[in-house]
């Protein structure tokens, strides 16, 4: 790619100095500092520490000296994009080795240093230099060599101000997702244990009873065709819902075994429930299918049991650790299901599935404002990347 009018290729190396200062062997034991680790930067940006630690009780990779306007440049896995830029004023700040320090020279400016770092060029020289090292990290001199398009001064201001907007704004999305579900688990927590009960249930109080009373084992087994397609559905952990595994003939399978999935089914991977693979089938997954590594559970009665309250009731730790407590094995990752163990425990349900709906109601309310925040967050990374190709490579020039 050639360069636009005004801009050349250069170094890293000739924008900045990596590394330039590290705390001495010989410095006060009792010496204080702020540390930074690699968990010290999200999404770009750097947490303050809260606390200091001693030079002497510090780790031994903790050497760095860096100050406000450098850029903290994650050396190992830089794929991640575990990189920060300093903005705060530095006192006593050293960081982890982990890091190289940038420090603008030339005129370099170090917030549009911080954006390049993530640009597609970039991504490309961090994959070709650490690709199939057992420790995948660059050196200094890796990282003085890695190359960029380096705009003039004032544009390079203006680029980094444009694409700063965008990381603000997809912080504060995040931050807004982050409300919304926390709102969501505490509505959780008094909605499903009946803590808080909406006014017109407040009469009758809360049963307990046998998971068995309420749910039963349903095998459809699909009479297997070697000329027939099948839809296979799969669980994500952590009560993450369905996903579609694919659509195969019949003879590309070798277990030739297969559950056929109704709408209001809960499925459970009996050898990933410990981690929350269970959910609810809701309608685009009627017809899919599972294999026998699968329990496929049917509402024993629908005036008794709103499938969907179960559905969230899932979602709580307490009904995690009940399947944690159903299982069998010699090791986490080994242990399997038994839902004859399962159905012997107890939980406690509003006494009306009207009651049951009304909690469903509001809880899914929840769900389609996290979706709703999920997708706008989604296009502002969208955005964000389109704009850096178009701006980090002069395809689209800003006003100085």
């Amino acid at each position: 790619m050639s360069a636009p009018k005004g801009w050349k290729w250069g170094s890293l190396g000739d924008v900045v100095e990596v590394n330039r200062a590290a705390l001495p062997e010989n410095c006060d034991p009792e010496k204080v500092f702020y540390y930074l680790d690699l968990g010290s930067i999200d999404l770009g940006r750097v947490s303050f520490p809260e606390s200091r630690i001693k030079f002497r009780e510090a780790p031994s990779r903790a050497r760095r000296i860096f100050e406000r306007g450098d850029v903290l440049m994650a050396t190992v896995r830089p794929q991640l994009g575990g990189h920060g830029y300093v903005a705060f004023e530095v006192l006593d700040h050293i960081c982890s080795t982990g890091f190289a320090v940038l420090h603008p020279k030339n005129g370099a400016e170090g917030r549009f240093i911080f954006q390049t770092l993530f640009s597609p060029w970039m991504q490309k020289q961090y994959l070709g230099l650490t690709s199939g090292s057992s420790y995948p990290a660059l050196n200094a001199t890796q990282v003085a060599e890695l190359e960029l398009l380096v705009p003039p001064e004032g544009e390079q201001q203006r680029i980094a101000l444009v694409l700063d907007c965008w990381d603000a704004a997809i912080v504060k999305a995040q931050a807004f997702h982050g409300v919304a579900c926390d709102r969501k688990q505490g509505l959780m927590q008094q909605l499903l244990t009946g803590q808080t009960r909406f006014k017109e249930f407040k009469g009758e109080p809360w049963r307990s009873v046998r998971i068995g009373s309420l749910l039963e084992e349903c095998d459809r087994y699909v009479a297997w065709s070697d000329d027939t397609a099948y839809q296979f559905a799969s669980i994500r952990r952590r009560s993450g819902g369905l996903f579609d595994r694919g659509t195969f003939y019949g003879r590309e399978v070798k277990t030739k075994v297969l559950k056929l999935l109704k709408a209001g089914d809960f499925v459970i991977s009996k050898r990933q429930v410990v981690h929350g693979a269970w959910a609810m089938v809701t309608k685009p997954f009627d017809g899919f299918g599972v294999s026998d590594e699968y329990d496929v559970l049917v509402n024993r009665d629908p005036k008794v049991l709103d499938m969907r309250f179960f559905d969230y009731l899932s979602q709580t730790r307490r009904l995690w650790h009940m399947a944690y407590l159903a299982s069998n094995g010699v090791h986490i990752e080994k242990l399997i299901f038994d839902f004859d163990d399962f159905a012997k425990e107890k939980v406690r349900i509003p006494p009306t599935v009207q009651e049951q709906a009304k909690i469903v109601d509001v809880l899914s309310a929840c769900d389609r404002e996290i979706e709703l925040l999920q997708k706008q967050l989604a296009a502002l990374k969208e955005q964000k990347r389109g704009l850096m190709q178009k701006l980090l490579t002069g395809e689209v020039r800003v006003k100085v």
